[in-house]
């Protein structure tokens, strides 16, 4: 359904029981800036996804989709809000998809992705990244360069440690690793003045490290299904400062 907004046509396509892009859209490749794919049944997107310049917005979650056209990197002016590939069957995502340096959100997670692309340190202008449940072992280097990333959402992954490179997102506020498989806090997090929020429920982390307590906006640990002491003398620190610890 195509609704006129003020700044251009949004077309939603939400459960719409659709195997192919409608061939409407196409006839709105130079005012639309929102289209909604979701809850359909998508396996693949034509080339000419890559006319759509105006889209500042784009929602393919929960499909079926294998595979991201090179040409999704065309939208990069444009595409600058949010941008769902959740929960589709997606092994890999294209370089071309990096060329988004503008965008705000994504989401690639509940696919088999297995790794993310080195490039994806050029999208400098993600705020929220999330790829939960991506059968992640590692994070790109590349990572560090998400300079004005707030939130990082990776549970369900099967991620040891993060890179050191990490150290350099000092836009953080908020990190999710819960699910995962660390041993430790990873260290590259004491550097972050603004973060908030660290959620490292089910991991197997035994220990806090002393230095967490010297992170100054951190208003929620949670440590939970680890082998954490409860009576641990950073946990018992940070709570004296008003910090939630969860154990």
């Amino acid at each position: 359904m195509a609704v006129t907004e003020t700044t251009g046509i949004r077309l939603n396509y939400w459960k719409a029981g659709l195997s192919s892009v409608p061939g409407e859209v196409w006839r709105h490749e130079d005012d639309c800036t929102a289209l909604i794919l979701a809850d359909n049944h998508l396996t693949e997107l034509p080339t000419a996804l890559g006319r759509l310049r105006s889209l500042h917005t784009l929602d393919l979650g929960h499909n079926a989709l294998t595979g991201i056209p090179e040409e999704i990197g065309e939208l990069a002016a444009g595409l600058t809000r949010y941008l769902y590939l959740h929960d589709n069957r997606l092994t890999g995502l294209p370089d071309g998809l990096c060329s988004l340096d503008r965008l705000g959100y994504l989401n690639v997670g509940e696919n088999p992705l297995g790794r993310l692309p080195e490039s994806m340190g050029d999208m400098t202008g993600l705020v929220e990244l999330r790829a939960q449940h991506a059968a992640l072992t590692v994070l790109p280097m590349s990572v560090g360069r998400l300079e004005s990333l707030r939130e990082l959402w990776l549970g369900g992954n099967t991620l040891t440690e993060l890179p050191d490179t990490v150290a350099a997102l000092r836009a953080l506020r908020v990190l999710e690793l819960r699910n995962n498989a660390l041993s430790r806090v990873p260290e590259a997090l004491r550097t972050l003045p603004l973060l908030r929020r660290i959620d490292l429920r089910g991991n197997r982390i035994g220990e806090v490290p002393s230095w967490i307590t010297e992170l100054p906006s951190l208003e929620k640990l949670d440590l939970r299904w680890n082998a954490v002491a409860d009576s641990a003398e950073p946990v018992l620190e940070l709570r004296d400062m008003g910090c939630v610890v969860l154990t």
